[in-house]
């Protein structure tokens, strides 16, 4: 069986434009409804999206400013610190001329005491001969006066045995003549000398 055709209503003009918004309207509000909220959200998204901007900048503009105080510091240390660098440098310069000129004094004076000590040494060599050959001469005068008294000495000794052998004999002789009186004059007495 064939199917039954549909009956077409014919609808007026009106009706079909009302009925046609209605529907399109149907249609449309829940679109419209997504877009609102869409439109809400995205404009919540653009506030927050400037809340955020303006967070950003402040933060931009304090980093800017820290990094600018950064640079400040940095520069301000680096030329601290280059200042320091060249006072150091003035001082090690200075001190360096002030300890080569201690080091030249100390050479001359070196010089100087070498100089003195040489003399020194030279002083005490010339006194040293001076002693060793005033000793020498000293004991060669002693040896000869040594060897005058000992020949004084023996001289004087062969004197005074020659004089005491002189005076020996000439008191034996003596005794011998005293000795023979005395031995006449006991005679004399009678008596015997070889007894007595």
């Amino acid at each position: 069986m064939p199917l039954p055709k549909k009956r077409k209503v014919k609808k007026t003009r009106k009706q079909k434009s009302s009925t046609l918004g209605e529907e399109r309207h149907k249609e449309a509000s829940p679109e419209a409804d997504a877009l609102k909220q869409h439109l809400v959200l995205q404009r919540d998204l653009a506030k927050q999206a400037r809340i955020d901007r303006e967070g950003f900048r402040q933060r931009l503009t304090e980093l800017e400013r820290n990094l600018e105080k950064a640079q400040k510091d940095k520069k301000d240390i680096y030329e601290e610190m280059i200042r320091q660098y060249q006072q150091f440098q003035r001082q090690s310069d200075s001190q360096i001329q002030r300890l080569e000129a201690e080091k030249q004094n100390l050479q001359v004076q070196l010089a100087a005491c070498q100089k003195t000590l040489q003399r020194s040494e030279e002083d005490r060599a010339k006194i040293s001969e001076e002693k060793d050959k005033a000793v020498a001469q000293m004991q060669q005068k002693a040896e000869e006066m040594e060897k005058e008294c000992e020949r004084i000495l023996h001289d004087s000794l062969d004197q005074v045995l020659s004089k005491l052998q002189a005076t020996k004999l000439g008191w034996e002789n003596e005794a011998t003549l005293i000795h023979t009186d005395y031995k006449n004059a006991l005679k004399d007495f009678g008596l015997n000398p070889l007894e007595i």
